[in-house]
């Protein structure tokens, strides 16, 4: 009775009050120090988040993201927290497609919301998964993500294999008790074999021997202020044509220094947040 009153109180909300959805949940990197059969484990997928309030989709910056009328008008009257996503390993389409200032109705055909959460919801994640996974009348662009329980670190490392050689990113983890807050903290997880993160080009510095006329590294900056440069897993026509000072890159690296500068920085991929 208690779930039920709080979806109802949900689909009740009106197109003004969804509006005012607040910054997302962010996930903190996993770390051994916590009890894994707190949390729920999902697949993380590959693509672009996106914030439902109702009247448009957001980025997770706050940006509106151009969806076709159809795309939207399917979507229920219920703030939704997912990713835009393809299939695995599809990563650069999504963003192709999501860019778009005129959406182009073939490639958001392909795209399907892979919802993983209700952000205006009062109740627990416990809560929110139910009443998730009990909304009804959904498109058949929309789908809940599928949540699980494993017993120990190391089912969860055996699963997270098994993910990666099947093609996938890496794992998330809700912890069940925990209500919808923006921000980082430990109520959302992150899991993979490689750890990245997100930082800003702040400059282009100039590359040395066979990269003479090209760029040689990204000076890059992350949100805490940090600097250091990215100069590995560029293409020659990135070298040639590097990202734009102002956007925002997608790195990958294998632990930090005493210094907290991550250990061997490797561009990944543009990120999805546009410049400003």
């Amino acid at each position: 009775m208690e779930r039920r009153c709080f979806l109802g109180s949900l689909l009740l909300l009106g197109t003004d009050t969804l509006a005012s959805t607040a910054a997302p949940l962010l996930a903190n990197l996993f770390h051994d120090d916590i009890r894994v059969a707190d949390y729920w484990v999902s697949e993380k997928y590959d693509g672009v988040r996106a914030l439902w309030n109702g009247r448009e989709l957001l980025s997770r910056s706050g940006h509106a993201i151009a969806a076709p009328s159809w795309f939207l008008e399917g979507l229920p009257n219920v703030a939704l927290d997912g990713e835009l996503w393809i299939d695995r390993g599809r990563f650069e389409a999504v963003v192709a497609t999501v860019r778009d200032a005129v959406p182009i109705d073939a490639a958001w055909r392909r795209i399907r919301f892979m919802v993983f959460d209700l952000p205006q919801h009062p109740g627990s994640f416990d809560r929110r998964l139910f009443d998730l996974t009990h909304l009804a009348a959904l498109p058949s662009w929309l789908q809940p993500v599928r949540q699980f329980k494993v017993r120990d670190h190391a089912e969860l490392f055996d699963t997270l294999d098994a993910l990666i050689a099947q093609g996938g990113e890496g794992l998330m983890l809700h912890r069940s008790d925990s209500l919808y807050r923006a921000g980082r903290s430990d109520d959302l997880l992150k899991l993979k074999r490689q750890q990245d993160a997100e930082a800003q080009v702040v400059a282009h510095l100039p590359g040395k021997g066979k990269y003479t006329n090209l760029l040689g590294a990204l000076r890059v900056r992350r949100a805490d202020g940090l600097e250091f440069n990215v100069g590995s897993g560029l293409s020659d026509a990135q070298r040639h044509d590097p990202p734009p000072i102002g956007s925002w890159i997608t790195y990958g690296f294998q632990g930090e220094t005493a210094n907290g500068v991550p250990r061997f920085a490797r561009f990944l991929r543009m990120a999805d947040r546009p410049p400003p």
